[in-house]
């Protein structure tokens, strides 16, 4: 089922549970019981300040952020839900590595825990690239209900998916 794009990998018995709450109409009901409404992290500037606080508490030994902002080309469709970028410039003799995350605009409207967990994601790339054990253990050790928000978060995007907005 093409509408299931977001929950490949998942277990069959995990997905017929999706398929009978899309088919039940009850998907969006079941998100919005979960989660309730949106954050109030609406533009470029809250966002910035929302990730470097969590940033701070979580790893305050990792290297500044320059910029984080949400990316309207960012497409979810490509699986990318936000991105982290590291540039580096030479500035006289040194070497300077400007540190960037952007984060797709679908999740300016996303419930708060959503949110949360993309920034988790993204800040955990800062330390280990590749999305390995140790990046999990990470991400958990900042959001210790990590798993099952990245789990709801693509239940999310189903439903924006059959809404005809992802």
């Amino acid at each position: 089922m093409s509408s299931l794009k977001y929950l490949v990998g998942y277990p069959e018995p995990v997905l017929e549970q999706v398929r009978a709450l899309i088919a039940a109409g009850k998907l969006e009901a079941h998100l919005r019981e979960r989660y309730g409404e949106a954050h109030a992290v609406r533009n470029d500037r809250a966002l910035y300040d929302y990730t470097v606080e969590m940033k701070n508490r979580w790893m305050r030994t990792a290297p500044p952020l320059a910029k984080v902002a949400y990316d309207n080309h960012l497409h979810v469709v490509q699986q990318a839900l936000g991105t982290h970028t590291s540039v580096s410039r030479v500035q006289g003799g040194r070497l300077k590595a400007s540190r960037e995350i952007r984060i797709a605009t679908v999740f300016r409207d996303a419930p708060a825990e959503f949110l949360r967990m993309i920034v988790v994601h993204e800040l955990a790339h800062l330390k280990h690239r590749e999305h390995d054990k140790a990046f999990y253990q990470l991400c958990t050790h900042m959001a210790g209900d990590y798993h099952q928000l990245e789990f709801d978060t693509r239940l999310y995007l189903t439903q924006l998916s059959l809404a005809g907005q992802g």
